[in-house]
Parts: structure tokens; C-alpha cells; sequence
């Protein structure tokens, strides 16, 4: 493990953005065991961090010793029509934060970026070297490249200010409480709702779309959570740091085991006309392991049994959150 210096996050105050998202409430709670007695979670109808005047207002008025920057706008592959807006926006959100707090002399910075950044093209395991050698896959290009950006923006401030920004790319994480939304949903949660659904039904087949043969690589969302706390009090580097299982599951695979677990018995169909993005995706992890002694906690079965029975428990809850979304857009 580094030597670097240790930073206590007890008795500070932090700004967590999109602290009150999936990740972050993890992430908050996790700074609350560890003594942060005040941690500031901005919310967009008071605090448009997309927009430089409200970011200088919420760093001059918190006088905060740090940032974890988790807010972003998540882009879907299956027909957005925002994606112009989407991407201005996260740029615009890390560009603003990273700017405001090495201005103001905030003590430490981290951000996080996605594993989409990454190229379809770059070597298994994905190495943190190679972030930059090619674009991102055509379906996350607008995405990938606005969540590289912060890296390059936190290396240049480190060198013109002296600013501690440490930016990590972690990959597809999961867990209780996340988004079963089945219109905005990722792999894990959007699986977990259909099998479960299938189940109750008694249904002959469940079809998914693509062939199932491409892989990616899972994280558990406290794992996540935990890794994010350790790089913010054991890592100084100007290096970005991948967070990850390091473990590949092949969708078709990870369908069944989800299958199982639900209970559903009927046939896995595979709609092919629909793309399955990067046939190969997981991350090479060493770096976390070297530089602040990151180590995956909870394996994926157990993981997913976790989140399966959460949703079950919850269903009802989880409906009326995307009832709330609904019209929370629409306002």
C-alpha cells in the first residue's frame, strides 16, 4: 500500500454531490461512520452545479475541507434525445467544481468518472494507461468522453495550482435501493425486475436483448462506496485509479444466475437485433490494491441474492419512486 499521508475526513466538512443518488447515500453514510460531523449535499432546484455563479456560491458559503464530486447525467443507449445536454452538463458540473475548489483552496477533491470511458478496442484486462488509446464505443461516445475530461482538468490543476483532485473510474455497480426503473435502468436491477416479474407470472419466457455474449465486470455498490473512502484518506496520486471486481461475467450468465434466484424456470430468449455494446469489459484493479488497499468485500452471488430480496421486499416502494421520477420530470 502507499505511504501517502493519511486525510481524516472525522470532525471536517464535505460537499457530496449527487449525494442523495444510489452511490451517494452509501457514500454519505460511510463518511458519517468515519466522523464527518457536516456533509453537504446540493440539489438541483437550489444549487445548478452546471452553472459557475451557483458553484461559487455553494463553495463560498460551506467553506468545505473537501469534494466528491458523484453527480452526473447518465446517458441511455437505447434512443435519448438529449445526449447534446447530457454531455454539456457533466462537463460543465466537473469543469465548474474542479475550478471553484482549487481557487478556493479546498483541501482534497475526488471524481468520479465510468468504465464507458474506456475503449472497446483497449487491452482485458482495461488498465488505467490506457484511458486514452482510442475513442469509447460509438453508443457512449458523448458520455465516455465527458467523464474522461475531469481527469485531464484534475492533472492540469494539479500542476497549475497544486490542487489534490484524484479522479477514479469505476465500473457497473449494483445493490439494494437501486434504480428498478425498467424505462431507465441498468443490467443488474433492470434483470433482477424482469425475472422477478417472470416468476410471479408464471411466464413460459422471458426475451432480453441482445445475444448475451458480451462481459462486464460488477461491483457491489458498498464495495464501491468503500473504495471511494479509501482513495479520499490514503491517495495522493495524479494517476486515475480504476475500482472495480476485477472479475468477468458473461451477460448470458449472469441472466441465469439472476433467473435462479428469482425462482423463473421458463426459457432465456435473446432478441440479437438489438447491439450488446463492448463484447468484453473489466478492469484491471492492482492500482486501488497498491495504492490504498482496496479489496471487493462481497461477491456477486451474494450480492445479487441481497439485492433480489430487497427488491421483492420493496416492490411496492420502488414503483412509487418511478411514479415520483415521472412526474419530478415532467415538472
Amino acid at each position: 500500500m502507499s505511504n501517502s499521508k493519511h486525510f481524516s475526513v472525522a470532525g471536517k466538512k464535505a460537499i457530496v454531490t449527487g449525494g442523495a443518488g444510489f452511490l451517494g447515500r452509501v457514500v454519505v453514510r460511510k463518511l458519517a461512520e468515519r466522523g464527518c460531523t457536516d456533509v453537504i449535499v446540493p440539489r438541483r432546484r437550489s444549487c445548478d452545479l452546471s452553472c459557475a455563479g451557483d458553484v461559487a456560491r455553494l463553495l463560498d458559503s460551506t467553506e468545505s475541507d473537501f469534494v466528491l464530486h458523484l453527480a452526473g447525467t447518465v446517458d441511455d443507449p437505447a434512443g435519448r434525445t438529449d445526449i447534446a445536454t447530457s454531455f454539456s452538463n457533466n462537463v460543465l458540473m466537473a469543469t465548474h467544481l474542479i475550478d471553484a475548489a482549487a481557487r478556493r483552496g479546498v483541501a482534497k477533491m475526488v471524481t468520479v468518472g465510468s468504465a464507458s470511458s474506456y475503449s472497446p478496442s483497449a487491452p482485458m484486462p482495461l488498465r488505467e494507461g490506457d484511458l486514452f488509446s482510442g475513442l469509447p464505443d460509438t453508443s457512449r461516445l458523448a458520455y465516455g468522453i465527458a467523464k474522461r475530461l475531469p481527469v485531464i482538468h484534475a492533472y492540469a490543476s494539479r500542476l497549475q495550482h497544486g490542487f489534490l483532485c484524484i479522479s477514479l473510474i469505476p465500473t457497473n455497480f449494483y445493490g439494494p435501493e437501486d434504480n428498478f426503473d425498467p424505462d431507465t435502468s441498468y443490467v443488474i436491477p433492470s434483470l433482477i425486475r424482469r425475472f422477478v416479474e417472470a416468476a410471479d407470472a408464471r411466464v413460459a419466457g422471458v426475451t432480453l436483448r441482445g445475444t448475451g455474449g458480451a462481459t462486464r465486470d460488477f461491483l457491489h455498490v458498498e464495495d464501491c462506496a468503500e473504495g471511494i473512502i479509501l482513495a479520499l484518506e490514503r491517495y495522493q496520486g495524479m494517476h486515475p485509479v480504476n475500482l472495480g471486481s476485477g472479475t468477468e461475467v458473461r451477460i448470458a450468465d449472469l441472466a441465469a444466475q439472476i433467473a435462479r434466484l428469482a425462482g423463473f424456470s421458463g426459457k432465456i430468449l435473446w432478441d440479437a437485433r438489438y447491439p450488446d455494446g463492448p463484447p468484453r469489459r473489466v478492469l484491471d484493479t492492482s492500482r486501488a490494491k497498491r495504492e490504498f488497499g482496496f479489496r471487493v468485500r462481497r461477491n456477486l452471488q451474494d450480492g445479487l441474492r441481497e439485492t433480489l430480496d430487497w427488491y421483492r421486499a420493496n416492490q411496492q416502494d420502488a414503483r412509487h419512486d418511478e411514479e415520483a421520477r415521472a412526474v419530478a420530470s415532467r415538472v
